[in-house]
């Protein structure tokens, strides 16, 4: 039973990630330099979830271990634009230090599952 919740709360977990992104991309303000990267962060943090449901349905452990890749590098990836977003001065540090508390998180979830799963190869 309780390898299934935890999937499931995961599944759960990128889904609020991905609408909190939604919601921090809306809030930007309507400059050109937050607008371009205020989409790329929308377009990586929202793939996230997308990319775990894909590895939940993986027809194979190399599909898994592959979706789950994925969902690292646009985590990392969201990171980037996240720091970009503050170090630039658009948004003010504490303003995203939640999210990007959560994408840390998120990334060390996704590479202790990496990890494991490869071990069990």
């Amino acid at each position: 039973m309780k390898e299934e919740k935890e999937p499931q709360e995961l599944r759960e977990r990128t889904k609020v990630f991905g609408l909190r992104i939604v919601r921090m991309f809306v809030a930007l303000p309507k400059t050109e330099e937050a607008r371009v990267l205020g989409k790329q962060v929308l377009r990586s943090g929202t793939s996230v979830g997308a990319n775990y449901r894909e590895a939940y349905r993986a027809r194979s452990k190399a599909e898994f271990i592959s979706k789950v890749g994925d969902c690292l590098k646009e985590l990392d990836e969201t990171a980037y634009w996240l720091e970009l977003l503050t170090e630039s001065g658009i948004v003010t540090p504490t303003k995203l230090a939640s999210l990007q508390d959560e994408t840390n998180q998120l990334l060390a979830i996704f590479t202790t599952i990496s990890k494991k799963t490869k071990d069990g190869l």
